[in-house]
């Protein structure tokens, strides 16, 4: 083999995890998770997690070949309660994806546990989930919560300011009283149960929860359990929050609804 050729060969070749994510089959962290459990294969042989492998290679996942989505796609949600986030049936309880149905396969970007309602992202666009999650960028999500107890002014000083969870303590945060037991609340990062750890840590029961904001998106149009396609208009001004052009999301979509 030629140098030049042994060269073409190492360029072309990418990590398993961004040649799933590229294809719109998963972000990269799960893909990894899809390496681990052996479910990735090339000719039947099971994929290493970080592997590099050829660009062109056919790769298949629990058997079913890879094929990359031809239209990119970014979906809003209003997820009822009762729903998992998960790519992967957990015991009884429906999937996202189950309750949807969309004909391309789509996935959540992040989580919105069980309990909670509300606003949810499903894309196939790996690199577009990356950018959605990296916690540095501090993007906003917005939620309306009810808990057990008054809302004290001692409690909102301490939600503001930054509450000891998970071995570490949570950003300050936007906090308004919205009710005698209701309260709105601005995060910028997306710990595991964040809000309800926080009220808990103070004393506090989460009764509901709901998140009525991602960023710029909001689904003020939508009933619980519809979603939309994102709109044109929200494209250009989530690709500028982002810092990603708009190629990145940019569709054809034209907002169609479920």
């Amino acid at each position: 083999m030629m140098k030049n050729e042994r060269n073409f060969e190492t360029e072309n070749r990418i990590r398993i995890n961004k040649y799933l994510s590229d294809a719109g089959i998963c972000s990269r962290r799960e893909a990894d998770r899809l390496t681990d459990e052996g479910r990735v294969t090339i000719n039947g042989i099971p994929v290493r997690t970080g592997e590099k492998i050829n660009a062109e290679a056919m790769v298949c996942v629990d058997g079913r070949a890879v094929k990359k989505e031809e239209r990119k796609v970014l979906i809003l949600f209003q997820k009822p309660r009762g729903l998992v986030c998960s790519m992967k049936k957990q015991g009884k309880d429906p999937t996202v994806t189950e309750f949807i149905r969309y004909p391309l396969r789509i996935y959540p970007v992040g989580r919105l546990d069980k309990e909670s309602e509300g606003l949810l992202l499903l894309t196939n666009q790996g690199e577009l989930v990356n950018a959605l999650m990296r916690a540095r960028n501090g993007h906003e999500k917005e939620y309306l919560v009810s808990v057990n107890r008054t809302v004290t002014g001692s409690f909102l000083k301490k939600m503001r300011e930054g509450v000891p969870i998970l071995n570490t303590v949570t950003r300050p945060c936007q906090v308004q009283k919205t009710g005698e037991k209701e309260f709105r609340i601005i995060l910028t990062q997306g710990l595991n149960r964040q809000i309800r750890r926080m009220c808990e840590a103070l004393g506090y029961q989460v009764l509901s929860l709901r998140r009525i904001r991602i960023m710029n998106l909001r689904g003020e149009d939508l009933q619980m359990g519809q979603y939309r396609e994102i709109r044109e208009e929200e494209w250009k001004e989530l690709s500028s929050g982002l810092g990603v052009p708009e190629s990145l999301i940019m569709s054809d979509t034209g907002g169609r609804r479920g």
